[in-house]
């Protein structure tokens, strides 16, 4: 999948560190790739241990996971939206990513200077989104332009559309972002072509001391609270333990670490899974000697689309899938076993993907 969240934040708040953090990780018991595509992209591994547990079983030639884009964005200031800093930058590189992650500073160290002389994450988080929903406007405002045009021909289509585009820059101009307005289906065409910024997915990131990793501070309790009735996720991480953790060469070096800060896993680990569910996306698998491998896909797809992530002639083949779920694998132990329970079923066309589905394709071209 080309999905890709990408990283924002004022300067200083800590997302050039998380971002190393992830472009370094080794995830815990398992040689995982990573490959750099560029300078601020980052194509990383999903930590999941049900791979590792496969693997276990089948005893592969090779574990291959599957992968998130991540993009680095430049540090936004305020006027961005406006050209101020790289303020044009910052947000081109938002219209090509597909959810934001938003890393808001929760810590406070004289040692780093806040652009605006003092921490204060909700003053932080409304910066960016204030700019957003700017550049949002200014979008709506030019489409509007050639709505008006096109709705003096009289058409209650064009006009059906103008009035949309009003409401909904009515709803940008009280400070709630795209995303939280209910669209109708009539006009769902046209607002996916505003690729509006505010419309993206987002989760937010509290960038906490090493002494609030686990259950936050005032800090992270106050941006929780400012954001609870945005349907976002929020979680806790530590970018000074984190830049920490990709020092260290062994696992048990790492494990060892992370049980002295009372953790049970990297930060990482959970940022990057919250990103695949950000995206929307699912697993399935693929389990033989050669290879145990994940695969990824949109939440709905169905088995010849799932079938296509492997090979678009798989997909224009495709005749059926066999699917074996992923806790029945593990409680019979083989593929064998799994058939002899009669666990192992046979799906067409119209099957839905599940995660963690375990699938073999047949097909023909």
């Amino acid at each position: 999948m080309a999905l890709k969240c990408g990283i924002v934040g004022l300067p200083n708040v800590g997302k050039s560190t998380l971002f190393n953090a992830l472009t370094n990780a080794k995830a815990l018991a398992a040689n995982y790739p990573f490959a750099t595509k560029d300078p601020n992209v980052g194509v990383i591994t999903v930590p999941d241990k049900r791979l590792q547990a496969l693997a276990d079983i089948v005893n592969p030639q090779k574990i291959l996971p599957t992968t998130v884009d991540i993009v680095d964005i430049a540090g936004l200031i305020k006027g961005a939206s406006k050209g101020e800093g790289l303020g044009n930058q910052f947000l081109a590189n938002i219209r090509e990513v597909d959810a934001i992650v938003h890393v808001v500073r929760c810590f406070v160290d004289d040692n780093v200077v806040h652009v605006d002389g003092n921490v204060d994450p909700v003053r932080d988080k409304d910066i960016i989104d204030t700019e957003l929903l700017f550049k949002d406007i200014e979008t709506l405002e030019k489409r509007i332009e050639k709505l008006q045009k096109a709705a003096k021909s009289g058409a209650k289509e064009d006009k059906l559309k103008l009035e949309f585009a009003n409401e909904l820059k009515s709803h940008l101009e009280s400070g709630s972002p795209a995303r939280s307005y209910d669209v109708p289906e009539l006009h769902q065409d046209l607002y996916k072509e505003l690729y509006l910024l505010t419309s993206k997915p987002i989760l937010y990131v509290c960038n906490v001391d090493e002494n609030s990793a686990k259950m936050g501070n005032a800090l992270s309790k106050k941006l929780a609270e400012h954001v609870k009735n945005e349907n976002a996720e929020v979680i806790l991480i530590s970018a000074a333990i984190e830049a920490e953790i990709i020092q260290l060469d062994t696992d048990e070096e790492k494990l060892m670490f992370l049980e002295e800060m009372d953790l049970t896993e990297p930060g990482v680990n959970r940022l990057i899974q919250s990103c695949y569910n950000l995206l929307n996306l699912i697993t399935y698998f693929t389990a033989g000697e050669k290879e145990v491998r994940a695969w990824t896909v949109l939440k709905g797809s169905t088995a010849p689309q799932a079938a296509g992530v492997i090979h678009t002639d798989f997909e224009k083949g495709f005749i059926r899938a066999e699917v074996i779920k992923y806790d029945d694998y593990i409680h019979f132990g083989s593929e064998g076993k799994v058939k002899e329970a009669g666990k192992l079923s046979v799906e067409g066309k119209e099957y839905i993907v599940t995660d963690g589905d375990i699938m073999h394709f047949r097909f023909n071209v």
